[in-house]
């Protein structure tokens, strides 16, 4: 098995503002298992079999990863990628430091 084999991390979200960092058909594996059944999809289906395809050796984990992130697209739980930026921009202000 090659559960242990690393690829490129995704991030999930597994709740309210808090993420998971999937590194690992073993990672991968896991979540999948841990995933509500209420919640999964036909995506959810094909990153199953890709996964057990990849720690059989048919497929090499990138493949399995590909499967995930199209899972968790269709979930909607893949973390976004880039965190919204913030604008900040300067007030003139009055007297007592209010803006005017």
């Amino acid at each position: 098995m090659h559960d242990t084999m690393p690829f490129t991390p995704v991030a999930v979200t597994v709740g309210a503002g808090h993420k998971r960092m999937i590194a690992s058909l073993f990672d991968m594996h896991e979540f999948l298992t841990e995933f509500p059944p209420s919640r999964r999809r036909l995506s959810y289906g094909a990153a199953v079999k890709a996964c057990e395809a990849a720690r059989a050796g048919e497929i090499s984990p990138e493949a399995a990863r590909d499967a995930l992130i199209t899972f968790a697209v269709t979930a909607g739980i893949l973390w976004p990628s880039a965190q919204p930026a913030v604008s900040v921009k300067p007030v003139a202000r009055g007297q007592g430091g209010y803006a005017a």
